[in-house]
């Protein structure tokens, strides 16, 4: 998300930054543009003036004009003027009540909702080591009650047993009982959903709230409906106490107007992201990471903490292991082609780096995209296993084999050894603390040269 405001941004900052020295004008426009890079994006107008008036008066002050790098100073307040509107840092998850723990998830029908609670479900399992129930008290929509046994199978999380007929608030009471019997510590409730906010809806809402005293109440609100997400969220605060939002369908969302706008006209903030269709694609929301991601500056913590999530710790000590030797064979290129799929490949992964625009960039005008990881996955399989032992011994009649065998040719696969090539050279660079040249302008030269 945020595609369209970061390269909006970038370009700004870096007519900023080529200036040796800014006069007000040139403040002045530099601002105009950040507040049409925010109308863009689908932030309400109201976000987007307040947020140039509080910019304004900071990068106009004589101290910021007068000094010898007053872009990057801008940048740096636009930065933290950003954090605030997003919400200044992440609130934990509130775990503090005498279990089980009730936790309750409201929204609109069709904003991913029970989904939401399983990955909800699963990130409270795996991330705080707490054994949950899920309870559906959709009893309106055909089989919403099935949906969310059928996501607590597939993904081995315990779900409340339906009766059929019963009513929200005696399921409720069933929940807890389910939940002691269970040894459950926490007891997620996927409330009803409606296709817009009615006093039905919020009569029963507000009857469950006071049934089962959640510590949290979540919002479910979709990221792709913008402005209107932050209106829904304004509803439901003034009828609920409500604790936090989820956002889903935050990936494909490239203008990232709903998050920058939901906690300033909520006065809610925002938890966790929804990024994709899987279980595990479930996020923290760190208002001060998202900046960054927003400015341009990349999130590695974020990417390390997702690595350590997707990959596993026995697979990162290896690849530790191996960068400390120096060593890198067939075998780990192959393992490294399937972490990132894992991780949501060749875009997921540059989408946390520094610089990302320019990199994107870099590999359209290459025409480098997702394709290369399964062609040179499919190379690598039709490898014996000496010749992944040992590429030197891979000659024309070999290459012939391989390339009918992964449905390539001999030059694609002289560009998968060409990269091999490279990246055991810098396995070996790296090995010796020589990082010179990994830079945080974009895919290091040589290794974007093997590449194309």
């Amino acid at each position: 998300m945020f595609e369209n405001l970061t390269n909006k941004f970038e370009e700004i900052f870096s007519s900023l930054k080529k200036a040796p020295s800014l006069d007000e004008k040139q403040v002045d426009e530099g601002l105009r543009g950040i507040r049409q890079a925010l109308l863009e994006a689908d932030v309400s107008l109201d976000v987007a003036k307040d947020f140039i008036e509080k910019v304004k008066p900071k990068a106009l002050g004589q101290e910021i004009i007068r000094s010898t790098s007053p872009g990057d100073m801008i940048v740096k307040i636009v930065y933290d003027e950003l954090v605030n509107l997003l919400g200044e840092k992440n609130d934990e998850i509130n775990l503090n009540a005498v279990p089980p723990v009730s936790m309750m998830l409201v929204g609109l029908q069709g904003s991913g909702k029970t989904t939401t609670t399983a990955k909800l479900a699963k990130y409270l399992e795996n991330q705080k080591k707490k054994k949950v129930m899920m309870v559906s008290l959709d009893i309106y929509r055909p089989a919403a009650q099935e949906q969310l046994k059928a996501l607590g199978e597939q993904s081995s999380i315990l779900t409340l047993p339906i009766i059929s007929g019963q009513q929200p608030i005696d399921i409720c009471r069933r929940a807890v009982s389910a939940a002691n019997l269970n040894g459950a510590e926490i007891i997620l409730f996927d409330t009803a959903g409606r296709t817009q906010i009615d006093l039905q809806m919020m009569s029963e809402i507000k009857q469950i709230e006071s049934v089962i005293n959640p510590t949290e109440t979540f919002l479910v609100a979709d990221s792709l409906t913008g402005q209107v997400a932050a209106s829904v969220a304004k509803e439901f605060k003034n009828t609920v106490n409500l604790s936090g939002i989820i956002l889903t369908r935050a990936d494909g969302d490239a203008r990232g107007g709903a998050a920058v706008s939901m906690k300033y006209v909520s006065q809610v903030p925002i938890k966790f992201l929804g990024i994709g269709e899987k279980i595990d694609n479930f996020e923290v929301f760190h208002p001060d990471r998202i900046a960054n991601r927003i400015l341009g500056m990349g999130d590695i913590v974020s990417l390390v903490e997702k690595a350590a999530q997707d990959l596993g710790e026995e697979n990162i000590k290896k690849t530790e292991e191996n960068l400390k030797k120096g060593e890198f064979s067939m075998e780990d290129y192959l393992t490294q082609l399937r972490q990132m799929k894992k991780m949501g490949g060749i875009e997921g992964i540059m989408s946390f780096m520094p610089g990302v625009s320019k990199i994107k960039s870099q590999m359209e005008s290459a025409g480098i995209d997702e394709s290369i990881i399964t062609k040179n996955e499919a190379i690598i399989l039709s490898m014996t296993k000496k010749e992944r032992e040992n590429p030197k011994i891979i000659n024309g009649s070999r290459k012939k084999r391989i390339a009918n065998g992964s449905g390539t040719d001999s030059a694609t696969i002289n560009k998968l050894l060409k990269q091999f090539k490279m990246m055991s050279e810098m396995m070996k660079k790296m090995s010796k603390g020589n990082l010179k040249g990994m830079s945080d302008k974009g895919i290091p030269p040589e290794l974007f040269n093997q590449l194309k």
